[in-house]
């Protein structure tokens, strides 16, 4: 692993996204991320497994909020109206990674991974979630992760990503 992931992930997640890949590409399945506060980290942890060129479409870094307007058409009036960490934007950018690229399932993830940057509605630790396939529904999800640092809460949002796209690829 590359010396960034080896920090965040553990074997355990390398195994369970090899896993992934395998079932993803014995259906023909390809996969995009939309990655705001977990910088590419699930982009790196599919590409650490042998044959990940089949599955992973693309990703998309998208850390500012300019980068979530330009690449992946989410409206600037969403970042404004709710903030980048929310549910809205959260759903605008698995559309946003559908809309831009060939793949069949996107998982985004935007949040505040700290150490500073939290606000009382908005804390450190709180990491929205979306998965939309294409031709199908946006699923969001919210979670409030324990502020055990920036590597912790990273690492806890890239367990969960990964865990929404294991989800959906085993009700196949």
């Amino acid at each position: 692993m590359t010396d960034i992931l080896h920090n965040i992930a553990d074997e355990s997640l390398v195994v369970r996204a090899t896993a992934l890949v395998h079932a993803c590409a014995g259906l023909g399945l390809t996969i995009a991320t939309a990655e705001s506060c977990t910088g590419g980290l699930l982009a790196g942890l599919l590409t650490e497994v042998p044959g990940s060129s089949a599955v992973l479409e693309r990703g998309f870094v998208t850390y500012s909020n300019a980068a979530k307007t330009d690449m992946l058409g989410v409206p600037a009036e969403l970042i404004q109206q709710y903030g980048s960490v929310s549910a809205p934007v959260a759903g605008a950018m698995a559309e946003g990674a559908i809309a831009h690229s060939r793949a069949h399932i996107a998982v985004a993830v935007t949040g505040v991974a700290g150490p500073g940057g939290g606000s009382a509605d908005k804390p450190v630790g709180l990491v929205h979630f979306a998965r939309s396939e294409r031709g199908g529904a946006t699923h969001r999800h919210e979670k409030r992760f324990n502020d055990n640092g920036r590597a912790g809460i990273r690492r806890a949002a890239l367990d969960f990503a990964l865990s929404l796209l294991e989800e959906r690829v085993a009700s196949l």
